[in-house]
């Protein structure tokens, strides 16, 4: 078995479309997706599980129905299942998303931001 480590930037540097995970690594039945984005995703949830998020570079903030949160470089939240979010990147923000494989980007919502066959980088 050859081990060998994921350079999180270099990964970064193959993305160019915004709002379009893309996974770079599996552990169990879960994805670490690496997204960048810029503006308003929208409104969804996630019925069946739990969703990290972890910001690479620059700032996000967390849209609930009844609250929000900023999230800086280094810092992640865990969003409950079932709990409606709306993520918010005013510049280009870089996150990874850690959730069981097969969630969709956009939860319970169907747009034209659902990425139904994710890619690995």
């Amino acid at each position: 078995m050859t081990f060998k480590s994921i350079n999180i930037e270099e990964k970064l540097s193959k993305i160019s479309d915004l709002w379009h995970p893309r996974i770079v690594a599996q552990m169990n039945d879960y994805h670490f997706k690496l997204v960048k984005f810029k503006g308003d995703f929208i409104w969804h949830k996630h019925q069946d599980s739990d969703e990290t998020f972890l910001v690479i570079e620059g700032e996000v903030n967390v849209e609930f129905r009844d609250g929000s949160t900023t999230l800086k470089k280094g810092e992640m939240l865990v969003i409950p299942r079932g709990v409606d979010h709306k993520p918010y990147a005013e510049d280009e923000c870089h996150m990874m998303v850690i959730e069981p494989a097969g969630i969709l980007n956009t939860g319970d919502a169907e747009s034209d931001l659902t990425v139904t066959e994710l890619k690995w980088i």
